[in-house]
C-alpha cells in the first residue's frame, strides 16, 4: 500500500510527480480545504510506481520505447496503427497482485466494507515537469460497481495513457513518453446522472477578468458541457461583492440544455450512458437555485485564494444527498491575460449565414470545411475553417492548423472553446445550424470582435488588426477620460482600455436586446389586446409569474454586469430615453405609445418618467437600479435623467424616483442630469441646486441651438457642433457648472476628432470628456497634447 496507492487525505499538491496534477489537486483540496466547508468526494490514487512495476512485471516497457521510436514525426502518418499497438500492449497485460490487493482494500474502505460506486479518472505524471495538466488526454470511467469492474477500468486507465490524442500532445508539448507515469484516482460516484453538472473559472474566460466567477452547467453527467454537445447555463458572480455579503449573482443566462446524459439502464446493453431529451419543463429553468450558485462562487473563491491563481473548476449535484461536491480544480493559464495584442475590426458588412457564441475577439477567413468526424482529417488542409457538430479531445491533432472553428453545438466552455484559445484562433459555438447553413467549400468569414455574438459571413470580408499596446497609454492629468458604453457583452474587455469609469451608459441598448418588450406592455400585461403579441410575451417572460420582475431582472443584470466591469469606478446611467417611434417597436410597444409627427422634441426623457402613461414604467427602472446599488452591492452606479426641459421637470422626476425608493443623497446616490437643451443651460444655477452634476449631450445641444434636425439628410451640412452658437452654450454651461461647484462632463464625437474642440473644453476646465470605444485613444492623445499646451502657456506667463 505504501507506493502502490495514496490516500486523498495523505496527498498533497507537491504530490504532482507521484499521483498527477489532477489528484494532486483533489488530495490537496480533501486534506486541506475540507475544513473550510468545501466538499470533495473520498478516494484515493495509484501511484507512478504502481504504473512503472505494471510495465516492468509484464516486461513491456522496452516494446513501448520501440513503438515510440518508430512514430512518424513529420506527417504522423503511423498515428493511430501506433497507438493502437501501444494500447494493445497495456490491456493484454495483468495488473500485478500486490497492486490488486492494494486497489480491493482501499476500494471497500470506502464504502465501509461494501462495494460502492466509484468514478475512475487518469492522471498523468511528468517527473521533470509537475506542471503538466495533459487535461482531457487520458479517459474516465463513471459509476463503476464492485471490483472486478474497478480492476478493468483502472487497466484502461492506463492504456489510455498512449491514445492516439495523448501521444500526439506530449510530442507537440515536448514531453517523454517514456517518463510519464500514469496515476488512477478512484472517488466516489456523485450521482449527477440525476441533477447537474457543470465547470466554473474564477475569471470571465473571454477578456481575462479578474473581478468574475463564471459557473455554467447542465443536467446530467459533465461530458455533455465538455464535448459541448448542449448549450449551458451561465452564472456570473461578482468577487468583491460576494466577499461583502451581497447577492453578487450579476448575470443569469438560460441555455437550452437539450440533451442530459444518464446512466444507461440495464436493457442497454452495451450502453454505459444514454443522451435523451431534456423535457421542456427542464430546458426552461435554472440548474441551480440562487443559494446554491453562492455556494459554489464562495467555494471557487476559497479554492482560487488556497492555489493563489486562476482556477478551472468542476463541479457536481448529488441527486440523492442534493449535495453539491467539487470533483477537480487546476491552475487556468489560457484566458490569464490583461491586454490585447491586436483590436480587430471589420471594415465592411456582408450576408450572415450562421451566428451563436463568439470566442475570443479576432476574425478569420477561409474555406469552410464541414467534416463528421475527426476520421475526416484527410479532407481538411492547412488554413481552413472546421465546421462540425462538436467537438472532443479526439479533435485536438487535427485543430492545429485551422484558421477558424465552428460548431453546432456547445457554449463557452466546451471543448471548441477551450481549443480555440489555446490555439489563438476564433470560434463560434453553439450556431445550431452551422453544419446546414454553410456549404461545404465556401469562402466564409469567422468574425468575433462584434461582441459576444458571432457572425459568420458569405464570402472574405475586409478587416483590420491594429496593434494595441494598452500599458503604453498614460491617462490625462487634469481631465477624467470615460467611455461610453451600451452593450453589457462588451464590458469586461473595454474594461481593460485607459479610462475614469464611464460617464454614460445607454440602457435603451439592454431593453432592445435584453427585455425586447415595453415595460408598460409588462406592466399591463393582462390589457394587452393583440393575442399574437401577447403569445409571444408569455414565452419570452416563462420564468416569471410577475411579468414586471422580467424587465426588472434583465435590467438589473445589463446594468451590473456593466458597473462590475468597472467597479469601484463611477458608471453613470442614463435612464430611458427612448422616443415613442422607438419605443413603439419594443413587444407590445404600439398599444402604448402616441404616434407623433416629431418625437425628437415630443414625449421623451424626463417628461415620460412621471406621467401616468410611463410612470409605473420608470418604477421599473428604479426598481433595478435599486437592485443593482442595494442588493448586489455595486454602489458605483450613478443616475441621470435626460431631456430635462424645466426645473420644475426636475423636481418632478425626483419627487418620482423618491416614491420609488430611489431618494437622491441616500445611501450615495448621485443624481445627473443632461444638458442638452437651451434651458438647461440658461437655467443652470437652478438646475444645479436639484442635481450633483451635469452633462452635456452636444447631438442634442447642438441641434436645439441651430434650430437643426440632427437626423435630417438635407441638413446635415448645417449641424455643427464647432459652429460659434453651439460653442457658446457649452462654454456658458461649463461656466455656470464651475461657479454653482458642481461637476461637468462632455459626451461626443468632436473631442476626439477635433483637436482643437479637446483643446476648447480643456481651457474652460471641463472635468470629464466621454467618448465612444474606438475614440477613446485619439482622444485621450488630444487632451493630453491640450493639457501640455495649456501648461506651456502657464510657464510663458
Amino acid at each position: 500500500m505504501k507506493n502502490n496507492v495514496k490516500l486523498f487525505a495523505d496527498i498533497r499538491s507537491s504530490d504532482t510527480a507521484i499521483v498527477g496534477g489532477k489528484n494532486a489537486s483533489l488530495g490537496e483540496m480533501f486534506s486541506i480545504l475540507s475544513s473550510k466547508g468545501i466538499k470533495v468526494p473520498a478516494g484515493f490514487a495509484t501511484t507512478a510506481v504502481a504504473f512503472w512495476n505494471y510495465l516492468d512485471s509484464n516486461q513491456i516497457r522496452e516494446p513501448l520505447v520501440a513503438l515510440m521510436q518508430q512514430l512518424d514525426r513529420k506527417e504522423y502518418t503511423n498515428l493511430e496503427t501506433t497507438g493502437t499497438a501501444a494500447r494493445k500492449l497495456l490491456l493484454e497485460a495483468s495488473l500485478p497482485e500486490d497492486l490488486k490487493t492494494d486497489i480491493e482494500r482501499e476500494y471497500l474502505q470506502l464504502g465501509n466494507g461494501k462495494p460502492v460506486a466509484v468514478a475512475v479518472r487518469s492522471s498523468a505524471t511528468a517527473e521533470d515537469m509537475p506542471e503538466a495538466s495533459f487535461a482531457g488526454q487520458h479517459e474516465s470511467y463513471l459509476n463503476i460497481h464492485g471490483i472486478a469492474q474497478l480492476l478493468s477500468a483502472v487497466q484502461k486507465c492506463f492504456a489510455s495513457l498512449y491514445t492516439d490524442r495523448a501521444i500526439k500532445y506530449r510530442e507537440d508539448n515536448g514531453f517523454d513518453h517514456n517518463q510519464v507515469a500514469l496515476s488512477v484516482g478512484i472517488q466516489l460516484m456523485v450521482r449527477t446522472d440525476n441533477a447537474c453538472s457543470g465547470v466554473g473559472f474564477t475569471l470571465e474566460p473571454e477578456s481575462g477578468f479578474r473581478d468574475i466567477i463564471l459557473i455554467s452547467g447542465i443536467w446530467g453527467l459533465g461530458e455533455n458541457i465538455v464535448q459541448g454537445a448542449v448549450v449551458p447555463d451561465e452564472f456570473y458572480i461578482f468577487k468583491p461583492t460576494l466577499l461583502e455579503g451581497k447577492q453578487a449573482i450579476i448575470q443569469r443566462k438560460l441555455g437550452s440544455k437539450a440533451k442530459t446524459l444518464r446512466f444507461a439502464n440495464a436493457s442497454k446493453k452495451g450502453a454505459t450512458t444514454v443522451n435523451t431529451d431534456t423535457p421542456i419543463a427542464d430546458q426552461q429553468r435554472f440548474i441551480l437555485e440562487d443559494h446554491e450558485i453562492m455556494q459554489l462562487a464562495n467555494w471557487a473563491l476559497l479554492i482560487e485564494q488556497h492555489y493563489k491563481c486562476p482556477m478551472d473548476i468542476e463541479w457536481a449535484k448529488d441527486g440523492v444527498s442534493k449535495e453539491l461536491f467539487i470533483l477537480q480544480a487546476r491552475p487556468e493559464t489560457i484566458h490569464s491575460r490583461h491586454i490585447k495584442e491586436k483590436i480587430y475590426t471589420l471594415s465592411e458588412k456582408g450576408n450572415v449565414l450562421v451566428t451563436g457564441e463568439a470566442i475570443g475577439e479576432k476574425v478569420a477567413t477561409g474555406i469552410a470545411r464541414i467534416l463528421q468526424s475527426p476520421k475526416e482529417a484527410h479532407k481538411l488542409h492547412p488554413g481552413e475553417i472546421v465546421v462540425t457538430a462538436i467537438t472532443s479531445p479526439d479533435w485536438d491533432p487535427i485543430l492545429k492548423n485551422v484558421a477558424g472553428i465552428i460548431t453546432n453545438s456547445g457554449g463557452r466552455t466546451s471543448h471548441a472553446s477551450i481549443v480555440a484559445r489555446e490555439l489563438g484562433v476564433p470560434a463560434i459555438v453553439g450556431t445550431e445550424n452551422a453544419t446546414t447553413k454553410i456549404k461545404d467549400g465556401a469562402m466564409i468569414t469567422v468574425s468575433c470582435c462584434e461582441g459576444k455574438v458571432g457572425n459568420v459571413y458569405d464570402g472574405a470580408l475586409k478587416f483590420e488588426a491594429a496593434d494595441l499596446d494598452l500599458t503604453t497609454v498614460d491617462l490625462p492629468q487634469h481631465t477624467d477620460v470615460n467611455l461610453i458604453i451600451s452593450d453589457p457583452d462588451t464590458a469586461f474587455q473595454l474594461s481593460f482600455y485607459p479610462n475614469n469609469g464611464i460617464g454614460l451608459l445607454r440602457m435603451e441598448f439592454i431593453v432592445t436586446h435584453a427585455v425586447q418588450i415595453h415595460p408598460m406592455a409588462l406592466v399591463h400585461y393582462d390589457e394587452i389586446k393583440d393575442k399574437s403579441i401577447k403569445s409571444t410575451i408569455s414565452d419570452i417572460t416563462s420564468l416569471y409569474k410577475d411579468k414586471r420582475k422580467y424587465f426588472i431582472d434583465k435590467l438589473s443584470q445589463g446594468l451590473a454586469t456593466i458597473a462590475a466591469a468597472f467597479y469601484p469606478k463611477e458608471v453613470i446611467v442614463r435612464m430611458s430615453d427612448f422616443k415613442t417611434n422607438e419605443y413603439a417597436q419594443l413587444l407590445g410597444g404600439k398599444e402604448f405609445e402616441p404616434e407623433e409627427e416629431n418625437p425628437m422634441l415630443g414625449f421623451r426623457g424626463a417628461s415620460r418618467y412621471y406621467h401616468s402613461a410611463y410612470k409605473e414604467g420608470f418604477g421599473l427602472e428604479c426598481a433595478a437600479i435599486k437592485v443593482v446599488r442595494e442588493e448586489m452591492g455595486l454602489t458605483n452606479i450613478k443616475v441621470m435623467i435626460p431631456f430635462c426641459r424645466s426645473v420644475i421637470e426636475g423636481r418632478k422626476v425626483l419627487e418620482v424616483m423618491e416614491s420609488f425608493g430611489l431618494t437622491r443623497g441616500q445611501q450615495g446616490l448621485e443624481v445627473y442630469v443632461m444638458a442638452e437643451i437651451p434651458s438647461n443651460v440658461i437655467e443652470a444655477s437652478k438646475f444645479a441646486t436639484l442635481f450633483d452634476g451635469f452633462s452635456i449631450g452636444s447631438n442634442d445641444l447642438t441641434q436645439l441651438t441651430l434650430g437643426v434636425d440632427r437626423d435630417s439628410g438635407i441638413l446635415s451640412e448645417s449641424f455643427n457642433e464647432e459652429d460659434p452658437a453651439a460653442r457658446t452654450m457649452v462654454a456658458m454651461m461649463i461656466d455656470a457648472a464651475k461657479k454653482a461647484g458642481v461637476r461637468i462632463g462632455f459626451c461626443g464625437q468632436a473631442p476626439s476628432d477635433i483637436p482643437d474642440y479637446a483643446a476648447f473644453l480643456v481651457s474652460k476646465g471641463i472635468d470629464s470628456i466621454s467618448f465612444n470605444p474606438d475614440a477613446i485613444l485619439k482622444g485621450i492623445a488630444n487632451i493630453c497634447k491640450a493639457e501640455a499646451q495649456q501648461e506651456a502657456g502657464k510657464k510663458t506667463k
